[in-house]
C-alpha cells in the first residue's frame, strides 16, 4: 500500500486532537456536522477505556500516510429482538474535503465490517440537504431507501434525513 492510498487504522493519542476539532470546532465540522458545544473530555476518556474501540461500535482513523485526513465511525442499531446492524458516520477535514477520501473511507469501513462482523447491513443517516454525503455514499455504493422526515434536530429545527444502506450481498456482487 503507498503512501498516498487513504487507510483505516486504530484511534492513538496524537489523533484525539482531530477527532476533537472534527467535532466540537464549528469552523472544522461543517454546516451538517455542528451540533452545539459538548463535553469533549469523552473522547479521550473513550479512548483511555476501549481504545474506541468496542462491542457496540467504534472509531477508526482515515490516513495517508503519517497524515490524519479524519475519521469513521460506527455504532450498533438494533433491528429486532436478536439482530442488528452497524450505523456509520465520517467526519473528514475541511482541507480534504470533496477529493473522495471521505467515500473511499466509507468504501472500507464497509469491507472491514462486512470482513469482521456478522451483520448483514450496513446503514448512514444524512440531512436531505447534504447533497455532498448523499454523492459520497451513492459512490461507495450505497442505496438511498428513503426519508424519515423530522428525525434530527440541529441549529434550531427538526430536519428530515434520508437512509442509505448497503447489504453484505451487494459488496460481494
Amino acid at each position: 500500500m503507498g503512501d498516498d492510498e487513504l487507510r483505516l487504522r486504530p484511534v492513538n493519542r496524537d489523533d484525539l486532537a482531530v477527532i476533537e476539532r472534527l467535532t466540537g470546532d464549528p469552523e472544522a465540522t461543517g454546516e451538517h456536522g455542528w451540533l452545539g458545544w459538548s463535553e469533549q473530555w469523552r473522547y479521550r476518556r473513550r479512548w483511555e477505556e476501549t481504545g474506541m474501540l468496542d462491542d457496540d461500535g467504534g472509531v477508526l482513523m482515515a490516513v495517508r500516510g503519517d497524515e490524519a485526513l479524519g475519521f469513521v465511525s460506527w455504532r450498533r442499531q438494533p433491528t429486532a429482538r436478536t439482530s442488528y446492524c452497524w450505523n456509520i458516520g465520517v467526519a473528514m477535514r475541511p482541507e480534504v474535503r470533496g477529493l473522495g477520501y471521505g467515500t473511499e473511507a466509507q468504501r472500507s469501513l464497509v469491507r472491514y465490517l462486512f470482513a469482521h462482523t456478522q451483520v448483514n447491513r450496513i446503514e448512514a443517516i444524512t440531512e436531505v440537504t447534504n447533497a455532498a454525503e448523499q454523492w459520497a455514499l451513492q459512490k461507495a455504493g450505497f442505496t438511498r431507501e428513503g426519508v424519515l422526515r423530522g428525525y434530527a434536530f440541529r441549529d434550531g429545527a427538526w430536519r428530515d434525513v434520508l437512509v442509505y444502506s448497503v447489504l453484505r450481498h451487494e459488496l460481494e456482487a
